[in-house]
């Protein structure tokens, strides 16, 4: 792999005409939280069982640097609860960071709890544009019916939902398409942007997308070296990415990621779906459904 993550990225985007990059799944979090997470990572832990190095362990300002750096123009602060009276402290933290960092996407998340539909729809009165939700580390149904009118409120302001489902990297008790298909025949409308592409059952969330116009996938980790050495993405699939060009996005997991940035790039370029292909993913899907302001090819804001 080439160590040059800057210069490849600027590279790939010049070849490509792309003024910029957008990253639909990058984590930014409080910081005892994310420690919290790298000592998780560092250990090993049940959910992964295997090594685990972070790519990025640096400092806030640093992290936010080497994204710009890189020719990220929007990214997120994914951040997730795993217990009752955690989400809503989360997101004040968000919205705080969105409001220094305006290349931020204002994220918020929620836990199934009494006051979960309240402070969902006050983090979208503040101006929350994008939810996270985490199926497995939350180790909740998305079912459950305290979700159910946190479900309509997003529903009803059409706010996409970045939501891990997928049995990957190790299955949990609510995890899997079964819940989600379920969840989606109840509400429709959602706008769900299924990580990590759903691994491993990929191909049953694909049809999911298939199915509803609101399902979108994120590429984070997917077809990487390290995600294809133990959950490959079916060969006799791979038509069907170029169908759902349109509801493809490109995502990280930026800063811990066990590998350089720019490999979840040159693993989407060897599927060899296209320029036009790798445009849609890496900015274009992603600036439409985040409405996005439009770029001239220097990155600038277009008059």
């Amino acid at each position: 792999m080439i160590d040059d993550t800057t210069t490849y990225l600027a590279a790939f985007r010049r070849r490509l005409g792309l003024p910029a990059i957008v990253d639909v799944h990058t984590h930014f979090m409080p910081d005892q939280v994310m420690r919290k997470v790298w000592a998780y990572f560092d250990s090993a832990g049940p959910l992964t069982g295997r090594e685990w190095p972070i790519t990025y362990r640096d400092d806030q300002a640093v992290r936010l640097k080497t994204l710009r750096d890189f020719g990220v123009r929007a990214f997120t602060s994914l951040v997730y609860p795993h217990k009752p009276e955690m989400a809503a402290w989360l997101n004040s933290w968000t919205a705080e960071f969105a409001a220094e960092v305006p290349d931020c996407l204002h994220t918020a998340t929620f836990y199934p709890e009494p006051s979960a539909a309240g402070y969902v729809a006050t983090a979208i009165e503040q101006g929350a544009r994008v939810f996270k939700a985490h199926i497995q580390v939350g180790a909740y149904s998305p079912l459950d019916p305290l979700l159910d009118p946190v479900w309509g409120v997003l529903a009803e302001a059409g706010t996409p939902i970045v939501i891990h489902c997928g049995s990957g990297p190790a299955p949990g008790e609510f995890t899997g398409p079964g819940p989600i298909a379920e969840l989606l025949r109840r509400h429709p409308a959602l706008r769900l942007i299924v990580a990590h592409m759903g691994m491993p059952e990929y191909a049953e969330f694909m049809d999911l997308a298939d199915r509803y116009s609101g399902v979108c996938l994120d590429t984070t980790m997917a077809f990487t070296d390290f995600t294809e050495d133990e959950v490959p993405f079916p060969a006799a699939d791979r038509p069907r990415l170029r169908d759902l060009g349109d509801r493809i996005m490109f995502g990280s997991d930026f800063p811990n990621i066990p590998y350089p940035y720019h490999h979840g790039i040159t693993a989407l370029e060897r599927l060899e779906l296209g320029d036009d292909w790798l445009r849609r993913v890496c900015h274009d899907n992603a600036a439409r459904v985040f409405e996005l302001p439009d770029l001239a090819p220097d990155g600038n804001t277009a008059s």
